[in-house]
């Protein structure tokens, strides 16, 4: 009965010192997802403004320089650029991208894996280490851009990415990435990045007609490889706040289902001390009446 006390005893330390890592992590998390949540929601307008320009000016082009961005061509060769995080216990949130990830290459791209021709660029060791262990072409490049996460470091991987797209290393270039709602939502997308989408005008809509000024190409050329930059920024910034609403999120519920064990476990501790009190009583009442008797 004693060892089952101490066991019991031991048990419920242990609970509580997983629960103090599960608050102070809630903690940590809810800090982090403040300033996170701050910078997506002010990148957010901004960039969906640029990138409703850029659509509209590539759909009422008619070609020319500048326009190797938006060329469309026979996909050949893929590249994913896949934004997870460097750490886990974050709920499902780094399986549920790479799910969609392997959910969008098997509905779209079946034939060009078979081929080996889809690469994964790893946004985040999770990531990254997935797909490298389950034999995909994964790049470690840009695995790292999280240890400091700035428009810069992001702007390298935007420009490799245009860069491949123009000498034709990659036909199509697509993010999957989460898009952070709130704490406890996450919206996993996947979003075309190269070649940039044409808007797809309504029935019976009439087509805008701008003066540019500069002319249409040097604008192109100027705004696009900026707009490009801002959109990879955008979708790095809502997986980043996405990440820590849902470790905010899991570390909560980590914390109540430790209240909950506690609860169990002090209930079954008190059972037994109370059955151990009860037999040592039993022992006592039986050995006073032996020695009366």
């Amino acid at each position: 009965m004693a060892g089952q006390l101490k066991e019991v005893r031991n048990r419920i330390k242990s609970v509580q010192s997983t629960q103090q890592i599960t608050k102070a992590m809630k903690m940590v998390s809810a800090a982090k997802l403040r300033r996170a949540q701050d910078a997506i929601i002010q990148m957010r307008p901004y960039a969906r403004k640029l990138q409703e320009m850029l659509s509209n000016i590539v759909s009422n082009s008619q070609g020319g320089v500048g326009m190797e961005l938006a060329a469309e061509r026979p996909i050949e060769k893929v590249l994913l650029i896949v934004i997870t995080s460097d750490r886990g216990l974050a709920g499902a949130f780094n399986a549920n991208t790479i799910k969609l990830a392997k959910a969008t290459i098997a509905e779209k791209y079946s034939e060009q894996r078979k081929k080996g021709n889809v690469t994964i660029w790893g946004i985040g060791k999770k990531g990254y280490e997935h797909f490298a262990k389950n034999n995909f072409n994964a790049d470690p490049a840009y695995r790292d851009i999280f240890l400091n996460l700035t428009f810069e470091n992001v702007q390298r991987a935007s420009e490799a990415a245009m860069k491949a797209f123009q000498e034709r290393q990659f036909d199509v270039v697509e993010l999957v990435y989460s898009q952070f709602k709130n704490a406890a939502t996450q919206k996993f997308e996947v979003e075309r990045f190269l070649p940039i989408p044409k808007v797809v005008k309504k029935a019976g809509a009439t087509k805008a007609d701008f003066i540019f000024d500069p002319s249409i190409e040097e604008l192109i050329q100027v705004l696009m490889p900026k707009i490009l930059n801002t959109q990879l920024y955008k979708a790095i910034l809502d997986s980043n706040a996405s990440e820590h609403g849902a470790r905010m999120t899991a570390m909560d519920k980590a914390s109540e289902n430790a209240n909950e064990i506690l609860r169990s476990l002090k209930i079954s501790y008190n059972r037994a001390r109370q059955a151990a009190i009860t037999t040592e009583l039993t022992e006592i009442v039986s050995g006073a009446a032996a020695l009366q008797g």
